[in-house]
């Protein structure tokens, strides 16, 4: 199985961020293919913050879905930062939610190129009140390692964001307990 208890525990933990501070998320997902759903989904009582999930492996389906420019794919590529920017904008814009994720990538094992490797995978995240964040990760191991890796980054990049917001006791940091160690 791809998710473990390690990103049900951070899944929970977001919960307890975005709840404390009366958010609700959605994801966009290429690469994971649902996966940061699953593992949001995962946490009973997830309805209360989890708006929607947009699966949106092709690029046809990140414009159509995302509004993400034909022209960005074209320029950047659907594995870039600057697309994974504008999947978390356009999941927040289609969805009630004040905060967004997105993962895109290259799982593998076939795909990569020179410039843009198996292992390849870029995040974006955005939280209304907050500057949007976008990172790249180059992950090693097969498909399946990939995925559950991009699966805890997403999580893990949102998370840290959420708890830099004021929660419900007035407080930014520690709201929801200590992150797991990192493993990137």
């Amino acid at each position: 199985m791809l998710l473990d208890a390690s990103h049900l525990a951070l899944a929970t933990n977001l919960g307890r961020a975005l709840s404390a501070r009366s958010l609700r998320v959605a994801a966009a997902e290429s690469c994971t293919g649902g996966l940061v759903a699953a593992a949001i989904t995962a946490i009973a009582g997830s309805s209360a913050w989890f708006e929607r999930g947009f699966v949106t492996y092709s690029n046809e389906a990140k414009h159509a879905m995302l509004d993400v420019p034909t022209t960005m794919l074209e320029q950047f590529g659907a594995v870039s930062e600057p697309v994974a920017a504008a999947m978390a904008r356009g999941a927040r814009t289609h969805s009630l939610a004040q905060c967004a994720l997105a993962v895109t990538g290259v799982a593998g094992p076939g795909g990569g190129t020179v410039a843009k490797p198996v292992g390849m995978v870029c995040f974006g995240w955005v939280v209304d009140g907050l500057r949007e964040q976008v990172a790249t990760f180059h992950f090693d191991g097969d498909r399946s390692t990939v995925r559950a890796e991009s699966v805890t980054v997403a999580l893990r990049g949102l998370l840290e964001m959420v708890e830099r917001l004021p929660g419900a006791n007035g407080r930014g940091q520690g709201v929801s307990g200590p992150l797991p160690d990192r493993s990137d």
